[in-house]
């Protein structure tokens, strides 16, 4: 099974830019589909964006479109997210997902088999 660790963290102003990581081991990447998730305080997890394996296709919640940029290395082993012109609201622990055996990556937490244990991302206003 595979194993995902995020980083790329931090606190950042509002209008500012973070990049996400998150590197896979112990198994074949290209074999999953992936996906982001947030979750801020108090609240459920929630899907931010999501790609299939070979990278073709992606995925986007409304409130990150035209904002965020999901993409993925797999010679790299890993997924990454590009986030700009960062919103308060974007605050919470960003978590990356995988999950096998699907042509069209799932957009709900419960799609996937794997997840990584989280990144910090603060936006202040």
């Amino acid at each position: 099974q595979v194993q995902l660790v995020e980083s790329g963290g931090g606190l950042v102003q509002a209008g500012g830019s973070l990049r996400l990581s998150c590197t896979a081991s112990g198994d074949t990447f290209s074999r999953y589909a992936m996906g982001w998730f947030r979750q801020a305080p108090g609240k459920e997890r929630d899907f931010v964006a999501a790609i299939t394996w070979g990278g073709s296709r992606t995925n986007y919640a409304d409130s990150v479109k035209g904002r965020f940029t999901i993409s993925r290395d797999n010679a790299e082993n890993t997924l990454y997210l590009q986030m700009n012109s960062l919103k308060p609201e974007d605050t919470g622990i960003y978590y990356c997902a995988a999950r096998t055996k699907v042509v069209l990556p799932p957009t709900t937490p419960g799609g996937y088999e794997y997840w990584g244990q989280g990144t910090q991302v603060t936006v202040s206003s």
